[in-house]
């Protein structure tokens, strides 16, 4: 592992992951202070406050508006990396934050709930052309040779479990978590990214991209000089002419023709189940609403937000544990396990719940199984669907791959985002039993059908499906 190498993979999941994470979480501590500006300015304007359950829908809108800018922007994505390459993409993606800052910085000084919305929905935009879910992992699948694609691949993961517990640390009453301060505490997301704009054009375009799209050789070899930190690198440029002549009667594909691609059938369907599971199988509900959890699990409210900082230590500790062990242990058993962990909390959350009354040390075993969630989800599914969907497609077919993974992926972070707490309020502690059983069936599909990847070459994989 080269310091270029490591250093570019910092960069871009410091200035794009890190963010995805750090906003998936930070609409969860100021929740009351959000829903009292928007009471207060409701007031204003019309003389009377708003009822609880059109404050529900209006701060549910205000959550789950990041996902449905993201599946907007993913659904850009095919356009921008085909025009400016992956780099390129990333740099261009970085303006909307500062943007999305300015609106959600404002907001309350100039008595705007909707500036908190549409800044929301921009950050959901960045995150869904640039972040975690489409170009990172993109990128990074194609810089990293093929023993360090694993490593490499769940570095975004890495960075959104952070982003989520600098959210969760910042959002301290001790820090940012006053009233007062809610909507600089939105806006800090301008930092990373303004630092990833000035230095992401110090870094080289993807090699792949370079040689096999742009058909640019000399581009490609200095890129690989630059990444590896060896002169020798005929032996990838050899293989990267090998998939580009395997490809050179093939054009790139668009979501429709790989919708229809009856070669590709297999890898599209499982990039749509372990994309649409992850999102589905609860993760999202535990970071939107962990402190209504907690609450429901009757945690004394003074020691929530310190509670919801311990798990976030804990992803991040998750977090790495995968990331150092996914070239020992394969994707496979980490994504398996994840998933499997995952349904077993979910499942002990549903118990805790029901049996808090009559046991109170129940609660207890409810924010155990939150953490076991958490965990589970860190060690594999974070990131692993992202690396999948990199690895188990050739050139020709990766971004439209990514296209519909991503796609699926924060239409699926929208709807949970938007019914939980409806959905949270009608079936009650058996809510959580739908996401049990998605976990379990994911855990089924990919011990059935998805192959191991590891340390196997894009040709190689694609054989073995077919």
């Amino acid at each position: 592992l080269t310091f270029p190498l490591l250093s570019v993979t910092l960069l871009v999941s410091f200035g794009s992951s890190m963010l995805y994470g750090y906003n998936l979480a930070v609409v969860n501590s100021p929740a009351a202070h959000i829903k009292a500006f928007y009471n207060a300015t409701w007031s204003r304007r019309y003389g009377h406050g708003l009822a609880s359950g059109p404050l529900t829908l209006l701060y549910s809108l205000t959550v789950s508006i990041f996902a449905l800018g993201g599946l907007v922007g993913s659904l850009l994505v095919g356009v921008l990396v085909e025009r400016y390459g992956r780099n390129g993409a990333l740099s261009r993606s970085a303006l909307l934050i500062l943007l999305a800052g300015g609106f959600m910085g404002f907001s309350r000084e100039l008595g705007s709930p909707e500036m908190v919305i549409i800044g929301r929905s921009i950050t959901g935009l960045h995150s869904g052309r640039c972040c975690g879910v489409v170009v990172v992992p993109l990128y990074l699948g194609e810089i990293a040779p093929k023993n360090l694609r694993g490593f490499l691949g769940l570095m975004p993961s890495i960075f959104i479990c952070l982003g989520i517990f600098f959210a969760q640390v910042l959002g301290l009453p001790e820090l940012l978590g006053e009233d007062r301060f809610w909507p600089l505490f939105l806006s800090v997301v301008v930092v990373p990214a303004s630092l990833q704009l000035l230095l992401l054009h110090c870094f080289p375009e993807s090699p792949r991209y370079l040689l096999i799209e742009r058909n640019n050789i000399c581009g490609a070899s200095k890129a690989l000089h630059w990444f590896l930190g060896t002169p020798d690198v005929q032996d990838v440029i050899e293989e990267m002419k090998g998939e580009q002549r395997s490809l050179s009667s093939v054009e790139m594909v668009s979501v429709w023709q790989l919708l229809q691609d009856r070669s590709v059938c297999w890898q599209t369907l499982s990039v749509v189940v372990v994309n649409a599971g992850m999102q589905l199988s609860g993760i999202d509900a535990i970071w939107f609403y962990t402190n209504t959890i907690f609450e429901n699990a009757e945690i004394p409210v003074s020691q929530i937000p310190y509670t919801t900082v311990g798990t976030g230590a804990i992803e991040v500790v998750a977090g790495l544990i995968g990331c150092f062990t996914i070239e020992k242990l394969g994707r496979r058993p980490l994504i398996i396990s994840g998933f499997c962990t995952m349904g077993i909390c979910l499942a002990g959350i549903t118990v805790s719940l029901l049996l808090q009354t009559a046991l109170p040390w129940m609660r207890y075993v409810g924010v155990a199984c939150v953490v076991g969630i958490i965990a589970g989800f860190c060690m594999g599914p974070a990131g692993i669907p992202f690396l999948m969907t990199a690895e188990l497609f050739t050139q020709s077919h990766r971004p439209a791959a990514y296209i519909v993974g991503g796609s699926l992926n924060w239409l699926c972070n929208f709807t949970v985002g938007f019914i939980f707490p409806f959905l949270q309020m009608s079936a009650g502690a058996f809510c959580y039993l739908f996401f049990c059983g998605i976990c379990l069936l994911v855990a089924l599909y990919v011990y059935l059908v998805i192959p191991e990847t590891k340390n196997k070459t894009f040709m190689e994989i694609s054989h073995t499906f077919t």
